[in-house]
């Protein structure tokens, strides 16, 4: 087989999950004071132009092609944190994400339309 052959299942070509990346945020933010709201808002609007979505209140996920992606979004998140409040990342592989169970609730139209389990043809 040649090197330059893509891997293929079930002869179709196989992308590997663990390669994909979701960075996980989960953050807590006061919002008393006419500043800490501007923070708020500008944080909130932060996540959303850089493709996260809303998993749960104050909970938003972004997928990542990588995990050099993942960590220099990170550093991003990190340099547009506001001063004060709980702001916290977990990285995690598609595989791990696919793993998550529901007791309650089902994916929401984000996660249905990001979901990575069907094979890509190309």
């Amino acid at each position: 087989m040649k090197a330059s052959k893509k891997k293929l299942l079930n002869n179709k070509p196989f992308i590997s999950r663990l390669r994909i990346m979701r960075i996980i945020l989960f953050y807590d933010l006061p919002t008393k004071t006419v500043q800490s709201q501007k923070s708020y808002n500008f944080f909130h609007g932060f996540l959303l132009k850089n493709g996260f979505y809303m998993m749960q209140y104050s909970i938003y996920v972004c997928l990542a092609k990588n995990l050099e992606f993942a960590n220099v979004m990170t550093e991003k998140i990190r340099k547009n944190s506001p001063a004060h409040g709980d702001v916290r990342c977990l990285i995690i592989t598609e595989k791990q994400y696919q793993n998550i169970k529901f007791f309650c609730g089902k994916k929401s139209f984000q996660e249905e339309m990001i979901d990575l389990n069907p094979v890509l043809e190309i």
